[in-house]
């Protein structure tokens, strides 16, 4: 192929490529003029860009490019509510969350990890269910240990997470429910450098407070909030790809245990409104004018072929379905003590990631 020919295939893939983005451009600014709220177009996506890694904007606001999926079932964990399509994340949240799976079973025991949310394939706000995990370096991990089978899918979709809290009683953990390997996986999964925050309940952070022997010096990412009673929420900073994201202050020093969670033990944090309610106002829904500008590109970026290419692992297999009396993770934990392990899909090897 002679010089002039390929300067002209080059300035045709040149001239194609900008066509593409000039008309997700045009796309975008189309959905930001009509006031499209942003989670509808996130939401819509199926699969994310096939692109370089990157997150931009903040944990609540922001987006994702390049995004990969945890495969559906590995060694040390099964991910949940599949329906959903949130087991996406930059791919340093995907290293995490399969590097704590493998270590919790390795060095203290833990039978594997059952995964929440972690994100849409392109980020974005989501249609329901969280303020975060917008640019895939958040993750929901269940304190339910994962059973011995291999989950169906609507074992998936309906059985509910173990909660660690004495419904009869304010802000205390259920001794029924919690055990020291439940603070050994929490301790463990702050320990790593890269994670920025571990958010548990008021009542499972005061326990760790009074109970916790090891090394405290990790005990300070343990954050306080509302909910996460049963799952515990995984924040990485901000990877050195991704200089269109911003971290979140680092936490306050020392390891917590101190007035700012006594404070969650007071009636202020729980207290009802005391003023008249005034004229209810239209909910105002982020945008993607409200988002960085980068998102529009991400939001209408071309996808890879499959979600499988963009996967590495492998696609979902489905079981025989435990019977439907089984409404609890014990349940279905009992019903299927001793399947067979022939049932398990073993992912695919990963590519590296640095």
């Amino acid at each position: 192929m002679g010089i002039d020919t390929r300067a002209a295939l080059a300035r045709c893939a040149s001239a194609l490529l900008s066509s593409i983005v000039a008309v997700g451009l045009l796309s975008a600014n189309a959905a930001a003029a009509d006031g499209t709220p942003a989670k509808e177009l996130f939401g819509a996506k199926a699969l994310p860009t096939q692109s370089e890694p990157s997150s931009y904007g903040f944990y609540s606001k922001g987006c994702l490019a390049g995004g990969i999926a945890i495969p559906t079932d590995g060694p040390t964990w099964q991910a949940m509510r599949l329906s959903r399509n949130r087991r996406w994340g930059h791919p340093a949240m995907i290293a995490l969350i399969e590097r704590l799976s493998h270590d919790a079973a390795d060095n203290i025991g833990w039978p594997g990890l059952l995964l929440g949310d972690i994100s849409q394939p392109r980020g974005g706000p989501m249609l329901s269910g969280h303020a975060s995990h917008q640019i895939g370096l958040d993750a929901d991990i269940w304190l339910t240990p994962m059973p011995k089978k291999t989950l169906s899918y609507q074992e998936r979709e309906t059985i509910s997470a173990t909660s660690m809290l004495d419904k009869s009683k304010f802000l205390t953990i259920d001794p029924a429910a919690w055990t020291p390997a439940h603070a050994r996986l929490i301790m463990l999964a702050a320990s790593y450098p890269e994670v920025e925050r571990i958010f548990v309940n008021p009542a499972i952070k005061k326990k760790l407070c009074d109970s916790w022997k090891g090394d405290r010096s990790a005990l300070g990412k343990v954050r306080p909030i509302y909910g996460h009673d049963y799952h515990f929420h995984v924040r990485i900073k901000c990877p050195g790809d991704s200089k269109g994201c911003k971290d979140q202050a680092a936490v306050p020093a020392g390891d917590g245990c101190d007035k700012s969670l006594a404070w969650w033990f007071t009636d202020e944090p729980w207290a009802k409104p005391t003023e008249k309610p005034v004229k209810p106002v239209k909910p105002k829904f982020t945008t993607l004018a409200d988002l960085p500008k980068t998102c529009a590109l991400v939001l209408n970026g071309p996808a890879p072929a499959s979600e499988l290419q963009a996967t590495y692992g492998t696609a979902y297999r489905a079981v025989a379905a435990v019977p439907a009396a089984a409404t609890s993770i014990e349940a279905a934990i009992g019903a299927a003590e001793e399947a067979p392990l022939a049932n398990i899909p073993v992912p695919l090897p990963r590519p590296a990631l640095q």
